[in-house]
């Protein structure tokens, strides 16, 4: 049984040995659990020459024999036997040596020493990057120029000052107050002062005296109806006609307020 045992287990060893006995140009390949007859072999040293480089990975007593795990590599095509790459231990002959015969083939044509160029190979084109980048790039100088122009309208928009008041701001209190009756005689002397001083300036009779100007005033088509029913409505008694605001103040609307600055004006006349 143990002897059984013992061919079983060497039979199975043998079997997953590797007998590789062909390989290409300065490919390594291996011969394990090849018994040869003998003394104790080692490799031989190499030379520069050497068309194999022979290596003894192993050596196992195999009863008068050895057992040995071999790994060569061949530099040069062609035929060879290992067993001139091995020397004895002790120094002795190994002419009593089987041949162990290999082979290396050339992957390179007959006469070629160069292996041959590649082609060249476009690079694989990744689906939808280049696609991708154009639209991230779009979306990006859209945002900027966004930032730039839009976003600097409207800071300049919010931070524009409110416009001046007109004059017919100005004179729109003070022909509220006379119209319904409230307004006191300082906001009486200014509403005609500054009604004078307004169509002195349109008119052209900033030269003239005052009272041969409110003449002429009173005279004017536009001027003088206005003038007029501010005069009715200071010095005539009884309550005032409904009159449109909007109407009596649009000559006034294009005016800055503080041209016609009532103490200013006095201080002139």
């Amino acid at each position: 049984m143990k002897w059984l045992l013992a061919l079983l287990f060497a039979t199975c060893v043998v079997a997953q040995a590797r007998d590789e006995r062909s390989a290409s140009v300065g490919m390594r390949a291996c011969i394990e659990e090849l018994v040869l007859p003998g003394s104790e072999l080692l490799a031989a040293p190499a030379a520069m020459k050497d068309p194999i480089v022979l290596r003894i990975l192993a050596t196992r007593p195999h009863g008068d024999r050895f057992r040995y795990d071999l790994e060569w590599t061949g530099l040069e095509a062609g035929p060879y036997d290992l067993a001139k790459f091995l020397v004895r231990k002790d120094g002795s002959a190994v002419t009593d040596l089987p041949a162990i015969a290999v082979t290396v083939a050339s992957v390179l044509a007959k006469g070629q020493q160069e292996p041959t160029d590649q082609a060249a190979v476009a690079p694989p084109r990744l689906a939808g990057y280049r696609t991708q980048q154009i639209v991230v790039g779009a979306l990006w100088i859209v945002g900027l120029l966004a930032i730039l122009f839009v976003g600097r309208k409207r800071r300049r928009a919010a931070k524009a000052p409110p416009g001046k008041p007109t004059l017919a701001d100005r004179l729109r209190p003070l022909v509220e107050a006379v119209t319904t009756g409230v307004a006191g005689d300082a906001q009486k002397a200014e509403l005609e002062r500054l009604l004078v001083a307004f169509w002195r300036d349109r008119l052209g009779l900033r030269d003239e005296k005052a009272g041969p100007a409110i003449v002429l005033i009173r005279q004017h088509p536009e001027a003088g109806q206005l003038l007029r029913q501010i005069e009715a409505w200071l010095h005539m008694p009884g309550p005032p006609a409904p009159v449109d605001l909007q109407a009596v103040l649009a000559p006034y609307r294009a005016v800055a307020a503080d041209r016609f600055d009532p103490a200013a004006r006095k201080e002139t006349a």
